[in-house]
């Protein structure tokens, strides 16, 4: 049969099979040496380049400046930010001058804070505009009252860099990325940080927090790389337990986490040879991979152990397992390619690579499953007990329970899915960036502090057109500003 004349091809080449398969993963997975670098840490990769919205924000920032920022978010102890001693940290890292320096945090562009908000007044006939904090430690307790009073009504500040209660103030820094290199949001974190620290040395007395569009966009490689620290260990260690405990076999644990891992590898190296950039959705594609490419080999080792208990010698038994899952593996291995490719038409191309990754990392677990898998279990020795599996009771009667009651199984069943259905209207769809990450993370952490006192990390912007060149001083256009303002604050007032 062809079957038996596969495997007696399987038998010669074993070592062959063995060899040429480590090379060609080993080739494949050379692909991905420069993964780290090639990691998008940009939001902007979660549209693809036709999506509307980025169209029009894109559209938005080539005739303004972009909007990517880092915000410091500075917390006094004693609850109030209007002391000398924080306001001469604000003025600190407000001014190009000093260690505490925001402007020397790579590409900053601008650095906004109330201290160096352009407070704007009238003395007789003159308009006077100066920095709203000079001087800080020389400051008295009235001029002090009367920084508080204007920083906390003015529009551009409270609530965005200072709070109405003024427990939390914020220093904003401007970010022009060249987009040249993912590791310039890189070293922008890592500055901010160095940064944070420093000030938390030199000012015990304040808590320290990193917000911000650059933060948001360091956290998605930062948290993906911890987790291929963590869980895939994690997992290959809880997968190599349970397949132990399951098939009672060492040789066959062994090789199913091997080609565990050469899947994984092979997937990730063979998205790098395809110049595919990772993100944070396709970087966890190695778990799904290591999820999906345990079922082939389970499905052949279980059969093949359960007849070699039955008394079968290893090689008929593993020929015969070979015979009985051959099709129903490739059948499952293709429809979840399928289902993984349907992935494409997403608008946001990580998911797009999440399942391109997937499914080329189920094929390598189909084609291991069939070669590499049999030829190992061929070489390795492989001990079992001669009787009837323990399960095999279980089963039986399990089946026979199914078999005498199936008309009541499908009524209970039918009713059970209708009540669970019922509960789909309650899913929400909220893609909320900061979510993504748990509230272990300290850029979730810091983003949430900052949320619930001053401002988020979005932004709602308009372009409004006066349709003729310096036709942003007319007066009529100015009314129509104002109205459409007053129009927009009314209607925000609705959802607070």
């Amino acid at each position: 049969m062809l079957m038996d004349r596969y495997m007696d091809w399987i038998y010669r080449w074993r070592f062959l099979i063995v060899i040429v398969s480590l090379a060609l993963v080993l080739l494949a997975a050379y692909g991905g040496r420069d993964h780290q670098k090639n990691f998008k840490t940009d939001y902007r990769n979660f549209f693809s380049e036709e999506n509307p919205q980025l169209l029009a924000f894109e559209e938005l920032q080539n005739v303004y400046s972009k909007n990517d920022n880092l915000l410091i978010a500075i917390e006094p102890l004693s609850g109030d930010v209007f002391q000398p001693k924080v306001l001469e940290l604000l003025e600190k890292l407000s001014y190009p001058n000093g260690d505490l320096s925001a402007w020397r945090i790579p590409h900053a562009a601008r650095v906004d804070s109330i201290a160096n908000f352009q407070n704007t007044y009238a003395e007789e006939d003159d308009l006077i505009v100066e920095d709203l904090v000079q001087n800080a430690m020389g400051l008295s307790e009235e001029k002090i009252a009367e920084i508080r009073k204007i920083a906390i009504s003015e529009p551009l500040l409270k609530n965005r860099l200072v709070t109405e209660k003024s427990n939390i103030t914020a220093v904003n820094i401007r970010i022009e990325l060249p987009g040249k290199s993912n590791q310039e949001v890189i070293d922008i974190a890592s500055y901010a940080r160095d940064l944070a620290e420093k000030i938390r040395l030199q000012y015990p007395e304040v808590k320290v927090y990193l917000s911000g569009l650059v933060m948001l966009n360091n956290a998605f490689p930062e948290a993906s790389k911890k987790d291929w620290g963590s869980l895939v260990p994690l997992m290959f260690l809880a997968i190599a337990i349970v397949m132990g405990f399951l098939l009672r076999s060492v040789s066959g644990t062994i090789t199913t986490v091997i080609i565990i891992f050469f899947c994984i590898m092979a997937a990730m190296g063979t998205a790098g040879w395809l110049q595919w950039w990772l993100t944070a959705p396709s970087a966890s594609s190695p778990i799904i991979i290591m999820t999906l490419a345990v079922a082939d080999c389970v499905h052949i080792l279980v059969s093949m152990f359960a007849l070699m208990r039955d008394g079968m010698q290893k090689r008929e038994a593993l020929t015969e397992s070979m015979r009985i899952n051959m099709r129903p593996v490739f059948l499952t291995s293709l429809t979840t390619i399928i289902g993984f490719m349907g992935l494409n038409f997403s608008d946001a191309p990580p998911f797009r690579d999440l399942g391109n990754i997937t499914a080329i990392g189920v094929a390598y677990a189909y084609v291991l499953s069939v070669t590499f898998l049999p030829a190992m279990m061929l070489i390795l020795p492989v001990k079992v007990v001669h009787e009837k599996a323990h399960g095999s009771n279980h089963m039986e009667w399990l089946a026979e329970f199914v078999i005498r009651r199936h008309k009541q199984i499908i009524i209970f069943m039918g009713v059970f899915i209708v009540v669970l259905a019922s509960f789909i209207p309650r899913i929400e769809l909220n893609d909320e960036f900061i979510k993504y990450f748990d509230k272990t993370v300290e850029f979730r952490v810091h983003t949430d502090v900052v949320t619930d006192n001053l401002t988020g990390i979005y932004e709602i912007q308009y372009s409004l057109e006066s349709g003729e060149p310096g036709g942003i001083n007319n007066p009529a256009y100015l009314e129509k500003v104002e109205r459409f303002a007053q129009w927009y604050r009314s209607r925000l007032m609705l959802y607070m």
